[in-house]
């Protein structure tokens, strides 16, 4: 009896370590899986995916908290590569999340209209806004992501969005 006791004692101990195995090494497959479905997104950082950018979009969905279909400046080609990745059906990307562009779109800010507020720059999550205070800004359209996270924030409405090859 006493022996079958010690048994079960040293099977528990054996599971119980290859659990926690499993688990220590479980974060680091969700940190790779996250790093490679982040790899794939377009890097806007723009949130209309209702995460605070690319990153922790692909952290959540490596955790399974997302669906493959809420990034609108990626498109439907990104949301079946991310799917793929996943091994999930591919779904178009949802409406709600925003409209897909046909074009890359970038900003452009209308020298004429700038009053040098500098508002738009710490609103830029790429730095892409070149400028000073009472100065008229510039977007360096080569880094600019096409997040319109700028237009928002200028007083004067001198920011627009344009096709990338304009």
């Amino acid at each position: 009896m006493l022996g079958a006791i010690a048994l079960m004692a040293c099977l528990a101990a054996v599971a119980a370590a290859a659990q926690l195995a499993c688990a220590a090494r479980r974060p680091f497959a969700d940190r790779e899986l996250a790093e490679r479905l982040n790899d794939l997104l377009p890097q806007t950082q723009c949130g209309r995916c209702t995460f605070a950018g690319c990153r922790p979009y692909a952290s959540a969905m490596a955790r399974g908290e997302a669906d493959t279909n809420q990034c609108p400046p990626g498109g439907d080609e990104t949301a079946a590569a991310l799917a793929k990745l996943l091994g999930r059906a591919p779904k178009p990307v949802d409406p709600q999340f925003g409209v897909v562009p046909t074009e890359p779109p970038v900003a452009f800010i209308v020298e004429e209209a700038c009053i040098g507020c500098a508002k738009c720059i710490p609103a830029c999550p790429v730095d892409a806004i070149v400028g000073a205070a009472k100065f008229m800004h510039t977007v360096l359209a080569a880094q600019c992501t096409g997040c319109e996270l700028c237009i928002p924030t200028c007083p004067v409405d001198c920011i627009e969005m344009r096709a990338s090859h304009a």
